[in-house]
């Protein structure tokens, strides 16, 4: 299993974990109780509840850069071009906009 912890403005928004069912998300219960907590995108709305697909959420499969940077990444770090996930762990540390994705 793999996990990433979600921040949205530097702020511990929830866990993304990826395990032999799927692809989930949760929002972190004290992010959730915060004051204005924002979801991380119209697609995962704020619940409680965890969200789970079979496929990378399409928001987070987004912040996955393209072209020539994505070469980059996927020859330095020597990933599968195929292994969404693991480009989403090592790319989006410190990626353009609110959202951050920290490797657990």
């Amino acid at each position: 299993m793999r996990i990433a912890e979600i921040y949205i403005h530097n702020r511990k928004a929830g866990l993304l974990y990826e395990n032999a069912e799927g692809y989930h998300f949760q929002y972190d219960t004290d992010y959730l109780r915060s004051s204005k907590p924002m979801p991380i995108s119209l697609t995962l709305p704020l619940q409680a509840q965890l969200f789970s697909a079979k496929v990378l959420f399409p928001f987070f499969d987004g912040l996955i850069p393209e072209g020539w940077l994505l070469d980059i990444t996927e020859k330095n770090w020597k990933l599968n071009p195929r292994d969404r996930f693991g480009i989403l762990l090592v790319a989006c540390k410190d990626c353009i906009g609110a959202v951050s994705v920290v490797k657990i």
